[in-house]
């Protein structure tokens, strides 16, 4: 398969701070390519790489085959993006704002309007199209944007944070977004602060601290290096607890540990764990109302490899990946 994105050693500074320091990313065509990492790491920083709007100081980055410095005109043919804060003329209504990046992408009137009714329906805007910009809330401002991003049909979008300020309902309308996008063949590069997006969505996982890539896998490849997979028991009577616990010791030869709820859980190496503990269980007369054997979650993975550092405010003007006035790269 072959690759939408392909970037290689890249690194920027700004002043005495290293932005990236030899960011390698992958994404294959018509995938997911998830991006994680604390506020601060670098995310932004690769994004505005790839849609031409920084120069790297050094490595190589390709899109759709095209190269991002060399052929910065061809990128930006094929790629929609969408920055972490909304970017929609307020004084324009929600129709116009997309009716004219229809117009900007040479779609004739006619052909404009059609794309433009068709995203606002999308993204659930149709009743407020004909108002101005500026009237809509934050969440409403983000959707328009976003779909700004899609008038074109881009073969590469870029979304950094898309969903931030939305809430849980209006979020997952836009993972719906972003499956049908790759259905239709379009490759999809995400950062995200929320790692259940990145669970539900990508196929795989680039996680970024302090200007590197420090793992790439898929989600499921991560849960696995990071950590074994864990059995959880709740008895239905909380005075089991302890006979829980030592049919759990028993089984798999470790302490099993005490979680809040009436709850034990207990590290194992493999399947035939849950089989003898439900077996022994029964043995016993252990009634069990929950039982459940999984891999660590994708925050647990987050936490491990980067050690929980979260910057505090990605809005904060120093923060080196949104510089007051960064290095543009010239059309």
């Amino acid at each position: 398969m072959t690759h939408a994105i392909e970037a290689e050693g890249l690194r920027k500074r700004f002043g005495t701070t290293q932005a990236l320091d030899g960011v390698d990313l992958l994404a294959r065509q018509g995938t997911v390519l998830g991006v994680l990492g604390p506020n601060g790491a670098g995310k932004t920083t690769a994004v505005k790489v790839l849609a031409t709007l920084l120069r790297p100081d050094s490595g190589t980055a390709r899109v759709a085959g095209h190269d991002v410095v060399r052929e910065p005109a061809a990128v930006r043919r094929l790629v929609g993006l969408t920055g972490q804060y909304a970017a929609v003329d307020e004084d324009l209504t929600g129709l116009q704002n997309l009716v004219l990046i229809g117009r900007l992408l040479d779609l004739d009137g006619p052909a404009a309007r059609r794309r433009a009714t068709e995203l606002l329906e999308d993204f659930g805007l149709t009743d407020a199209a004909g108002r101005r910009a500026g009237t809509y809330s934050g969440g409403m401002r983000r959707r328009l944007d976003l779909a700004a991003s899609l008038v074109g049909r881009p073969a590469v979008v870029v979304l950094d944070e898309p969903t931030t300020g939305l809430d849980p309902a209006k979020r997952e309308d836009m993972w719906d977004v972003v499956r049908r996008l790759v259905a239709d063949g379009s490759t999809v590069l995400l950062t995200t602060q929320y790692l259940e997006e990145a669970d539900q969505l990508a196929d795989e996982i680039s996680v970024i601290d302090s200007g590197r890539v420090i793992a790439h896998d898929t989600p499921e490849g991560l849960k696995r290096r990071v950590g074994g997979r864990t059995l959880t028991v709740r008895p239905d009577d909380p005075a089991d607890l302890d006979d829980v616990c030592e049919v759990l010791g028993e089984v798999t030869g470790e302490r099993a540990a005490r979680l809040p709820r009436g709850t034990a859980a207990v590290p194992v190496t493999d399947d035939g764990a849950l089989t003898a503990a439900v077996a022994r269980f029964a043995g016993r007369g252990l009634a069990v109302h929950e039982l459940s054997l999984h891999l660590p979650t994708l925050d647990e993975v987050f936490t491990a490899l980067t050690g929980g550092a979260r910057a505090a405010n990605p809005e904060n003007p120093r923060n080196p990946e949104n510089p007051p006035n960064p290095e543009e790269v010239a059309a």
